[in-house]
């Protein structure tokens, strides 16, 4: 003999009927009980934790942006800095070449 939905109630509220069965834990809830994710009906407690793993996942990729903008962060000013060096050094080689000094 099987239990129709109707007649089960909410996990969280005894005196409500319950309208699904959340996927993740498979126990009964009322509307108030379940939210919409990704065209599935989930209990509060499966989304927290299904949101949960996401953000782990995204975190990883966001640590590798992170230090990949760092290490380009440091090439970019060690390529200001070597310029600007050897535009000093190329100055100072070469003094006849400024205007000033061919007064």
């Amino acid at each position: 003999m099987s239990v129709n939905a109707i007649q089960q109630r909410c996990w969280n509220h005894e005196s409500r009927e319950a309208v699904c069965r959340c996927p993740g834990c498979g126990n009964s809830f009322c509307r108030e009980c379940v939210t919409e994710h990704e065209s599935r009906l989930l209990c509060a407690a499966c989304l927290r934790s299904l949101t949960r793993a996401q953000q782990g996942e995204r975190a990883g990729g966001r640590r590798l942006t992170q230090v990949a903008m760092a290490l380009a962060g440091i090439v970019m000013a060690w390529v200001i800095f070597f310029g600007a060096g050897e535009a000093m050094l190329t100055l100072a080689v070469r003094p006849e070449q400024t205007a000033w000094q061919n007064r």
